[in-house]
């Protein structure tokens, strides 16, 4: 979870007409915030509002939640019909924030729907919301099916989401890791856009906190690793020891510049000139921190992972490579780690590629299951996002080329994507793509609404 998550706090507001029995308002207004609670969001409620002709009861809902600095949005919630200008009259005060247009529905009584005509008080307000310039969703309930609690959540969970990223940080060490064009970020557009700040940091500062760190934090991370994680056959232990001394230094750092997200130069930086892949040491910072971790100064990786991470409860975001195309799937994989949270187990082995003697290498097994991924991308002097929806399901034997014999099983995925293979990689806006366990398309796509980002979308 994001060390800078804001509180999701949201304004609750009924509204009904004056001649409308007010003890069948206010039961309606119960019912309203009694849902939006139990969904888990906590609201601050400004009351039933009604066209009163001195606006008593607008003004002092307006009143109410002009105390509340930090909400995410505003429910608007219809339980009658009420002459719009009433509605308005709250609803502007608040018009930088996103709104849920919320009509409730009549009840059954002996056979028979009764109704106060919230739906006529919906209608009246949809277009008038949308020619006031307000960002808003429009769900409406229904006496013949379940009431939409996905819709309201979904929509609910970007607004908060939204606001987050404006307080977000990101930790770049080194820059532009092997010269690559679709990893870099430009800072006033990312920040203008997405709300993301970025704090760039030399690997030199890296390298100087690592021989800072104690032999306590080192030997604290080393039981960490003997007690949770399994390490197959020999290996030198000087690796663990600067595994962890690095994983104590980029804590202390993230800790300090209070990091969301971390990502740096590994493979021209560490790789090249410290004979040390990092993996190890993004495996520890993951898992001990809750940090969201990508090599290869991929800023933009690092807020889709956010963005994901948001979406979907704050669950750790990992990324993956595209290996090979199938007919029917994608290998998807890393050549490096996954976070123990996606590990079925974290698995270890030491050995050598290319110009590293050694090195631990993550031979885990990839959880599986249904998954929401994506990748922000630069897209004109702006930002887009490519959405795509599929499972995780158990890859083929395989191996790259150039490890020790026998060839490791990286962490990968046999991706069946809800689309057609040659249409997602026809539109594959980079070699690292991040996801999260679950289907939250709809959050990616109301999240974009909110802050005006277009969306490439592939899903089901």
């Amino acid at each position: 979870m994001s060390k800078n998550i804001v509180k999701n706090r949201y304004g609750f507001i009924c509204f009904g007409e004056v001649n409308t029995p007010v003890d069948r308002l206010n039961m309606k207004h119960d019912e309203g915030l009694a849902q939006i609670q139990e969904l888990g969001f906590e609201c601050v409620d400004a009351g039933l509002v009604i066209d009163d002709p001195p606006y008593e009861t607008a003004d002092a809902a307006v009143a109410r939640l002009k105390e509340a600095t930090d909400l995410c949005a505003i429910i608007v919630c219809v339980a009658g019909w009420i002459p719009t200008h009433a509605v308005i009259r709250v609803c502007d005060h608040f018009r930088h924030l996103p709104m849920l247009l919320w009509g409730l529905c009549g009840w059954k009584d002996n056979g028979r729907l009764i109704t106060t005509a919230e739906q006529a008080g919906t209608t009246a307000m949809r277009r008038v919301f949308e020619e006031m310039g307000y960002k808003f969703k429009y769900i409406t309930d229904q006496t013949d099916r379940e009431r939409d609690v996905a819709g309201i959540a979904d929509f609910l969970t970007a607004a908060a989401t939204a606001k987050t990223l404006r307080s977000s940080r990101v930790g770049s060490f080194g820059y532009r890791d092997m010269i690559l064009y679709n990893t870099q970020y430009e800072a006033v557009s990312l920040r203008r856009d997405i709300g993301v700040e970025v704090e760039h940091m030399e690997l030199l500062q890296l390298y100087q906190r690592a021989q800072e760190v104690t032999q306590a934090q080192i030997d604290e991370r080393r039981a960490y690793i003997m007690k949770n994680w399994t390490i197959h056959g020999e290996y030198d232990p000087a690796i663990l020891e600067r595994a962890c001394r690095y994983a104590a230094a980029l804590s202390a750092l993230a800790d300090e510049r209070k990091f969301d997200a971390l990502t740096l130069n590994d493979v021209d930086g560490m790789k090249r000139l410290l004979n040390y892949p990092p993996a190890l040491t993004f495996m520890l910072v993951s898992a001990l921190d809750g940090i969201q971790v990508i090599p290869e100064n991929d800023v933009l990786g690092n807020v889709t992972q956010l963005m994901l991470s948001y979406l979907s409860g704050g669950q750790i975001s990992p990324y993956v490579e595209f290996y090979e195309f199938m007919n029917d799937y994608v290998l998807a994989g890393v050549p490096d780690f996954i976070p123990p949270a996606v590990s079925q187990a974290v698995e270890l082995e030491q050995k050598a590629f290319g110009l590293l003697d050694k090195s631990l290498l993550n031979v885990s097994k990839l959880r599986l299951g249904r998954l929401t991924l994506g990748r922000l991308f630069a897209d004109s002097g702006s930002y887009a996002f490519h959405l795509v929806t599929g499972e995780a399901k158990a890859p083929p034997a395989w191996g790259e080329y150039g490890w020790d014999d026998p060839i490791p099983q990286l962490p990968s995925t046999a991706l069946h994507l809800d689309v057609p293979v040659k249409e997602f990689t026809d539109n594959v806006m980079s070699q690292h793509i991040s996801f999260v366990y679950g289907d939250y398309a709809n959050r990616v796509i109301d999240l974009a609404y909110l802050i005006d980002l277009p969306v490439l979308a592939h899903i089901g």
